[in-house]
Order: C-alpha cells, then structure tokens, then sequence
C-alpha cells in the first residue's frame, strides 16, 4: 500500500450523521490543520465522538463530505484513535506493542518495542500481563500502542475521562511530548482544565454543530456566543435554556 505523503488538513464539509430520527452530526463544516493540540468540547451528545470517528474514516457520514489533504478517502495508514476505555490483548505489554506493530506492517523488534514503552514511561511494565495494569497504565499502553502506526493524526476521545489526577497528569504529559515530535492531536474532552493547558485551540460542539471555534486562549477568556460562556462558566442551566430557545425559533 502507499505511504500518503501527509493526511492533513482533514476537512469536513455540510458533513451530517443521523441514526433513524436522530441527528448526530447536523452540517458540520471544519478543517482541522497541523498544529498545537485541538480540543473538542462540549455537552454529552454534542457530536464529538461522531466526529472523531468520521475524521478518522473509522464512520462515514450520511451526507456531507470529508477529505483528507484533499482526497475523498484515506488510507489509514497515518491515523491513529485511542477510545476513553481501550481494549487490551489478553498478553504482556510488549507482547500489545508488538501486535500493533505487525498490525500496522512494521518490525516488532526488541528495539522497537521497548522505544515505544519508553515513549509512554511504560519500561518496566514490558512483561506484566496488559490486563492487569492500572487504568492509567492501559491508557498509556493504548497510546504506545497508537504511536506504533507512526501516525500523523491521532485521534483521543476522552483519554483522561476515568483517570485519578496522577494518572491525568502523565498522560497529558505524553500527549503534549507527542504534540511537541510534531503529531497532530485532537481530543474530545469534558475537563475545560485539561482544554486549558494542552489545547491550542478549541472546536466547541453543540447538538451536533459547530457552535464555535477559536484559539484556546481567546476561546476562553471571551467565548463568542452566549452557548460558548454558558458552557465555559460551568451553567448547564442557562446552556440548556438556550438550548430549547434555539429549538423553539
């Protein structure tokens, strides 16, 4: 198969999603760049999750358009996704990093292997059966396991959702260290602290839309919609009021 030279910008274009009656994605129209991290936020159900699968042609849209540096399909073969609680192989560590390596057509050499552990923080863990690491352990596996495909793009939804402040701590750490080699991050995230101190900008989703994108610094500290302050301040109440307005008018 061949290597495409970049994935990016991904771009989506009136891209929609529905399930029966339920709209999922309602027009969305993004192009996500190389750069600082980029945090999708916003309320349960607003569509981040969606969008991450179709930005990472793992979901196609029902109407709607996504191009990956302006080609209709991607290979895959630089796109990365770690899930909020990923799956771990009924084997050691290494044994998880190696399959993911053969999975993605590279060696799985000692080398390479241990490299990839050193990479999460994760040396010592090489021989421990996977399942039996702690929850932010696997999360750092599951990245591990990510960077084995050599990936431009990788895709995190909710990677820290149900991890203590410790394990959070590390994890930024190594999502900030992958951001730095020049990887493009995008994360889907309901902790505005953790938007705050990794994200360059912020993609705020709302019943499916775009209800705002900015740099993070100006996102934060003067939101461009009512939706965006609601949200930001931490007033569900008045996010939800305006809510059912919009649906009103």
């Amino acid at each position: 198969m061949r290597e495409q030279a970049t994935e990016l910008p991904v771009t989506f274009a009136g891209v929609s999603l529905t399930a029966g009656r339920t709209r999922i994605l309602d027009g969305v129209d993004l192009s996500l760049g190389s750069g600082a991290p980029t945090a999708l936020i916003g309320p349960n159900g607003s569509g981040k999750t969606s969008l991450i699968r179709i930005a990472a042609g793992l979901l196609a849209p029902t109407s709607g358009e996504v191009r990956w540096a302006g080609r209709a399909e991607t290979w895959g073969a630089r796109i990365a996704v770690v899930f909020q609680r990923p799956v771990m192989l009924r084997r050691t560590a290494a044994a998880n990093i190696a399959y993911a390596l053969r999975a993605a057509n590279r060696e799985a050499s000692g080398h390479t292997i241990a490299s990839l552990l050193a990479q999460v923080d994760l040396g010592y863990a090489a021989d421990r059966p996977a399942r039996k690491l702690s929850g932010g352990e696997q999360q750092r596996l599951a990245l591990a396991r990510a960077l084995a495909r050599k990936p431009e793009i990788l895709f995190l939804d909710e990677p820290t959702a149900s991890l203590d402040p410790l394990s959070t701590q590390e994890v930024e750490t190594i999502i900030a260290r992958v951001a730095a080699g020049g990887v493009k991050v995008v994360f889907a995230t309901h902790d505005l602290h953790q938007a705050r101190r990794i994200a360059g900008d912020v993609v705020f989703m709302l019943r499916g839309r775009v209800a705002d994108k900015n740099d993070a610094a100006p996102f934060f500290e003067n939101p461009a919609t009512p939706e965006a302050r609601a949200y930001v301040a931490g007033d569900l109440a008045m996010l939800n009021r305006l809510i059912s307005q919009e649906s009103k008018s």
